[in-house]
């Protein structure tokens, strides 16, 4: 038994050695990237949608280069995924909400 314990925490430890500068790097850019706005940003995204708008009614949006429609769905199907995991950390279930009253199971013949 006491060679078992010995392997795997020798294995452990060596996992954790190789993993931690990684985790370094992960906790590094997370702490940039999934914060949500400070109060000096919000000018920044006024301005963001203002343009996004020029291009919808302008028509510039035709002229999107393949990689730049490309990041841009991504950039979309991102924002898609984060409501939808929130809408489920919300309601603590991965199943629709529960609504009294708004379907009839009942079958009757």
């Amino acid at each position: 038994m006491a060679k078992v314990v010995t392997y795997f925490t020798s294995k452990g430890n060596a996992i954790l050695t190789a993993a931690k500068p990684r985790l370094n790097t992960v906790w590094k850019y997370a702490k940039v990237e999934l914060r949500p706005p400070t109060v000096k940003e919000l000018p920044e995204v006024q301005v963001g949608i203002q343009k996004l708008i020029v291009s919808g009614t302008t028509g510039k949006w035709r002229h999107l280069t393949v990689k730049e429609a490309w990041l841009n769905t991504l950039v979309g199907a991102e924002i898609l995924f984060w409501f939808f995991a929130g809408e489920c950390i919300g309601k603590g279930s991965i199943i629709g909400y529960n609504i009294p009253g708004a379907t009839n199971w009942d079958i009757h013949f």
